[in-house]
């Protein structure tokens, strides 16, 4: 076994491994760039490297760096996590001449799946179901055009070295390959330093599954169950789930051999994850395609750790030494139900815009929030909650920074429970205790999709979000006797924060009476509430309950229950904002105007601010790079045409127009760096 290992990567995957290294008493060397200096993982390790500034192609992205720091700290191996140099063949090789070991799959197997054109020529020859498509040199635009038109549209373009999400577009018509091929091979060229682009039938109604496989360099190759990754926003993974609620055993047995079959054709070992595409509207589940195979751990591996009882990372590392796995597919079962969702930098509010910036606050619901240490007399990694568990994957610090230089993903929130409702009800809760402050966060789009129906009837597709949110997110759906507890809440704090204020002042000797009787406005609903010892009187229904937020206070806790009803347990956080309190649950933020009911006669006088009409500038959402102007002064558009394409997080965002209009004046060039509400240009 290894005595010391490092790390080529950053964030909570850095963290993840430093863990279950220190766990099998192995030391660990973190490398880290400018950007990263005071970063947890790099206190967490046993030592740490400095290796460049904070852009990744200056420093995790330099091989040699790597290599020199290995050589430094006397390191016996690396492993690259996920992203970054992890499926670089050209690091593997290094490294191996260098007689560091590669915790990972071998060279083989990583550049003939790193590919996706010929991965998918090899998954045919393993007797794998395969996508119809195009999967040869693609010329040009019309080239593109031309073979979209013969396989038949809706059809999928993917830079061929891509993933994460990037360098992917669907077309629908031929315009939609006009205007997205060129696109693709920039981010294809940009994200991974290859243009090539393959295109391919888009199944309908699709659902995301993948196949975990784990290896040893003895022969032996286990899958260890599914996961369900359908929930998706631009390719990008927003939910996982394991197992799949869309899976049968019949089919779990007919995936997970054709994937063992393909990873064996290629001579794989360690852990990788075989990513299929299936069509929903099959219902003998038997339409299920091969789309492409990751040579390396994935984001969402804890799910399939919480199922199985399996450490993969521990199981990476035994078999980089040359150990055989100590389990045989027989042993591999599934325990219970694990969902994860990821907590990413960006604003569900403003079109899941990019969000960099100072994490003013940041407290995930852990610890402190159990009340178990075991569940069911089984330990696990994070901490329990009734009858399941609750773990946080993070990388992340207060007072640190979300860069514009890496991946947004905040933080990862893991629920389990022996149910797939008790994990869902679970990450409500959890997440009703996630503050994070000081950037956008997608904390309330999550709660939102654990709590909708859809989801939790198990009915997923790729276009869950798409479908579901058309008009964009807006909040999650607050059920009313919810609302009568947040008006509650509401009075009950505006009547404490008033007689603290007049027993503040000392000028009198005792407080000056406060009316127990109030009007909230939440939001566009308007309630009647009168306070009572204990309880308090909504709109003539009794809500009984308490909340434990004092003022100066952010976190709060209220349990409450309306008239019959069950007993209602919020986590919430509080704010007062000006003259209002604003109070965020269940996914949702509601501002509450709380006036004594004997001046609500007067509210008809009060002043109202009204916003500023920017209909007529195209304003930059996020800060980026302006890639691309579309349109020209003077020019006519119309609505929905593309008028400027801006680059962040290495991904192209198309901005068009929302009314028809002409070019009066624009205010940026190709290739300026804009700030978020930078002003692009201007509508007559």
């Amino acid at each position: 076994m290894f005595s010391k290992i490092l790390i080529a990567n950053r964030g909570e995957i850095a963290c993840r491994v430093i863990t279950t290294a220190r766990k099998m008493g192995i030391k660990t060397v973190a490398v880290y760039s400018d950007a990263d200096a005071r970063a947890p993982f790099v206190a967490m390790a046993d030592e740490a490297v400095h290796i460049g500034p904070s852009p990744a192609a200056e420093s995790y992205l330099i091989a040699d760096k790597i290599i020199a720091a290995c050589k430094q700290t006397g390191a016996e191996a690396v492993h690259p996590g996920y992203g970054f140099l992890s499926e670089r063949t050209s690091f593997a090789e290094a490294l191996a001449k260098e007689g560091i070991a590669f915790i990972g799959p071998p060279v083989g197997a990583i550049a003939a799946m790193g590919d996706k054109i010929e991965s998918k020529k090899l998954a045919k020859e393993a007797g794998v179901n395969v996508v119809p498509g195009f999967v040869g040199e693609i010329e040009d635009t019309e080239h593109a055009v031309r073979i979209s038109n013969e396989i038949g549209y809706p059809v999928m373009m993917k830079a061929s070295a891509g993933g994460g999400g990037k360098g992917m577009r669907l077309a629908y018509n031929e315009a939609d390959v006009r205007e997205g091929f060129e696109s693709v091979k920039r981010e294809g060229l940009n994200s991974f330093g290859d243009d090539r682009v393959f295109i391919e039938k888009f199944i309908l109604n699709p659902r995301h599954i993948e196949i975990q496989i784990l290896g040893d360099q003895h022969g032996n190759i286990l899958y260890l169950n599914e996961r369900e990754c359908s929930i998706q926003r631009r390719h990008q993974k927003v939910v996982e789930e394991a197992p799949s609620p869309f899976v049968t055993p019949k089919m779990r047995k007919a995936m997970g051999e054709q994937c063992v079959a393909l990873a064996r054709a290629v001579g794989y070992y360690s852990a990788g994850t075989v990513e299929l595409i299936v069509s929903g509207a099959d219902p003998t589940g038997e339409s299920f395609y091969f789309l492409e195979m990751n040579t390396r751990l994935q984001v969402e591996h804890p799910v399939t750790e919480a199922i199985t009882g399996i450490d993969l990372v521990e199981q990476m590392i035994r078999v980089a030494a040359g150990e055989k796995l100590a389990m045989t597919q027989d042993d591999i079962g599934i325990d219970g139900w694990a969902i994860e969702n990821r907590v990413y930098a960006e604003d569900p509010y403003r079109g899941f815009l990019p969000s960099t910036g100072r994490l003013v606050h940041y407290s995930p619901p852990l610890p402190g929030w159990s009340e178990d240490e075991t569940v069911a007399g089984k330990p696990r990694r994070g901490v329990a909650r009734g009858t399941g568990s609750v773990r946080v994957d993070d990388g992340v610090y207060e007072g640190g920074e979300v860069s514009r230089f890496y991946d947004p993903m905040i933080a990862k929130l893991i629920t389990w429970a022996p149910t797939r409702d008790e994990a869902a009800d679970l990450q409500i809760e959890a997440l009703d205790h996630f503050r994070i402050k000081g950037l956008g966060h997608n904390v309330d789009f999550l709660s939102a999709i654990m709590q909708h129906p859809r989801f939790r009837s198990g009915e997923l597709t790729t276009g869950f979000i798409a479908e579901e949110y058309p008009e964009g997110f807006h909040g999650a759906a607050t059920s009313d006797d919810v609302k009568r507890i947040l008006a509650a809440v509401c009075a009950g704090n505006e009547f404490s924060l008033q007689s603290r204020a007049r027993r503040i002042t000392g000028q009198l000797d005792g407080p000056l009476p406060v009316t127990s009787e109030w009007l909230v406005k939440l939001g566009d609903q308007r309630f009647e509430v009168t306070l009572g010892e204990g309880h308090a009187m909504v709109d003539g229904v009794r809500v009984e309950g308490t909340c434990n937020w004092l003022p100066g206070m952010v976190q709060a806790e209220a349990t409450g229950k309306v008239g019959d009803g069950p007993e209602q347990r919020l986590g919430l956080i509080v704010e007062r904002q000006g003259n209002q309190w604003k109070v965020t649950t269940r996914g949702a933020a509601h501002s509450a105007l709380v006036l004594p009911l004997r001046l609500a006669r007067h509210e008809s006088l009060m002043l109202e601010k009204v916003p500023p009409d920017l209909s007529r500038l195209l304003i930059c959402p996020m800060p980026g790079m302006l890639v691309k102007l579309h349109v020209a002064e003077g020019e006519t558009v119309q609505p929905g045409q593309p008028l400027a394409t801006v680059e962040a997080m290495k991904m192209e965002n198309i901005l068009r127009a929302e009314k028809e209009g002409v070019i009066a004046k624009i205010n940026a060039a190709e290739g300026e760096s804009l700030a978020v509400d930078a002003v692009i240009l201007e509508l007559e």
